[in-house]
This record gives C-alpha cells, sequence and structure tokens, in this order.
C-alpha cells in the first residue's frame, strides 16, 4: 500500500472514529436516562452511574398513578396536532402565493416572513402574556394554538416557497387545459409533490410545540389544560425531587418523539436540503 492509501485510511478512520465518539456522547445521556427511570430511590442516591440491580417498571406505573401523566399526553397531543395542522395549511398557501404570483410586495412579505427566524421568541414571553391578559384569553388552549402556528410559519414558508419554485409550472398549465381549478390543482398536483417539504414542516412543528415550556408555564394555570412539559414539574418539590419518577415520566415524554424522528429523518434532511437550494 502507498503512503498516500495509508494517510488516506488513516485519515478515514480518525473520521469515523470522532463520528462514533461524539454519537455515543450524544445518545448517552438518553441511555442514561432510560436506566436511571428503572432504579429505587436509594439506588440512585448510592449511585447515579450504576445499573440498576431489579428493574422497577413501577416507577412507569407511578408516573401515570401519581402524577396523572396521561393528562398532559393527551393535552400536548391535542395542542400540537392542532397547531402543525394549522401550520401546514396557512403556510403551503402562502408559500404558494408567494412563489407563484408576482405582485409589488412580493419580496417584502417574504422578507416579512422569514425575518421571524431571527426573533428570540421566549424574548417575547412578557409582551405576548400581557396582550393576552387584556384580551382575556389566559388559560385557554387557543392562545397556546396561536402562538405555536406564529413561530412556526416562518421556517415552514422558507422550506415550502423553495420547494414549490423547483416545481415545473407546465404541470400546473397542463392542468388547468384538462379544466382543473386552482383548488383541485393544489390539492393533486402541488400538494403531493411538496410532501418532502410537507413532511419536514410537519414533524418539525410537532416536535416544537411538543416540547415548549415557558408560554406553556406563563399561560396555563389549570391543570387540565396543562402540556407534559410542564406536567414533568410535579415530580419536583421546594425541598426533593423524586429522580426515578421524573426519569420515567420524561422518557414517556420523549420516546415518542425518538420513534417519529428515527423514522423520518430522511425525509427532514430532503426537505431541508430542498428547502435550502434556491431554483
Amino acid at each position: 500500500m502507498t503512503r498516500h492509501g495509508i494517510g488516506r485510511g488513516v485519515q478515514g478512520f480518525l473520521i469515523n472514529a470522532s463520528v462514533l465518539f461524539f454519537s455515543i456522547l450524544c445518545l448517552f445521556p438518553i441511555i442514561w436516562m432510560g436506566y436511571s427511570s428503572l432504579k429505587t430511590k436509594q439506588e440512585f442516591a448510592r449511585d447515579i452511574i450504576s445499573l440498576p440491580t431489579s428493574p422497577q417498571f413501577g416507577n412507569y406505573v407511578d408516573a401515570f398513578r401519581v402524577g396523572e401523566m396521561q393528562i398532559y399526553f393527551l393535552n400536548s397531543v391535542l395542542v400540537a396536532s392542532v397547531s402543525v395542522i394549522a401550520v401546514v395549511i396557512a403556510a403551503f398557501l402562502a408559500s404558494y402565493a408567494l412563489a407563484r404570483y408576482r405582485f409589488r410586495l412580493n419580496a417584502p412579505l417574504f422578507v416579512l416572513f422569514i425575518s421571524g427566524l431571527l426573533v428570540p421568541v421566549h424574548g417575547l414571553l412578557i409582551p405576548v402574556f400581557i396582550l393576552f391578559k387584556r384580551l382575556s384569553m389566559l388559560n385557554n388552549r387557543i392562545s397556546l394554538i396561536l402562538l405555536y402556528v406564529a413561530y412556526g410559519l416562518p421556517l415552514a414558508i422558507f422550506l415550502f416557497e423553495s420547494f414549490i419554485k423547483s416545481i415545473p409550472r407546465e404541470m400546473e398549465e397542463a392542468s388547468y387545459i384538462d379544466g382543473a381549478g386552482l383548488f383541485l390543482t393544489l390539492r393533486r398536483i402541488i400538494f403531493p409533490m411538496a410532501s418532502p417539504a410537507m413532511a419536514t414542516v410537519t414533524i418539525l412543528s410537532f416536535l416544537s410545540a411538543w416540547n415548549e415550556f415557558p408560554f406553556a408555564l406563563v399561560l396555563l394555570k389549570s391543570k387540565a389544560l396543562k402540556t407534559l412539559p410542564i406536567g414533568l414539574t410535579n415530580f419536583s418539590g421546594q425541598f426533593v425531587t423524586d429522580y426515578t419518577k421524573l426519569m420515567a415520566a420524561l422518557m414517556i415524554t420523549i420516546v415518542p418523539m425518538m420513534i417519529v424522528y428515527f423514522l423520518s429523518y430522511k425525509t427532514i434532511m430532503r426537505g431541508m436540503l430542498a428547502g435550502a437550494v434556491k431554483q
């Protein structure tokens, strides 16, 4: 083997070893949280790194029985699902108008939408709280959904607009010649062809709404309306935290999202790449 070939082999080995190391580094907190959720309080207090000697699946039962995770789980599913549907529909229609029609405010509107990506959303926490208080919209699921839609639209419009521009206009023109109207063309041609971007927007918007904490904490007071991130605080008191049950509750929270992400990460990457390339 030549010196050049040996050098390339060493370089490849170092790159693969680095990727493996950082992958393990990223996965370890989840693995640690998973087996820690099966410990007793005494085992966790004695050694937070060691494996459980006798798995305590009762921690998961207690997470539902004591922490009432089922209430928060259903609330999160409802709020996140409605938010995602609204984001997809609103962003798709707005993006189609921006991508296909030329008018005086086209570029300024697009810049206005995209500028939302630069806004530190949680820096608006106090103004939003004051606004909703004056509108008597505190402790209301609709308020939370409106917020999630508002800060989900900039990225969604960026991805959809770029993807729609990549679709040949001739396909729409052929549809119009066949007698199809605008909405039929959108439903039968543009909507299906934009599915990679749509899948990306759906998953990212759902993850964002599912994990959001500050707005949910400030705007929701009723226990019957609170979402999963707020429900996790039930396991922490002023002077003591039940870490094993908290770990179980965290696993209940993140496992559905991990499954969704691992099943669809390729679709996410295709959609992100499509949104990154301007036609």
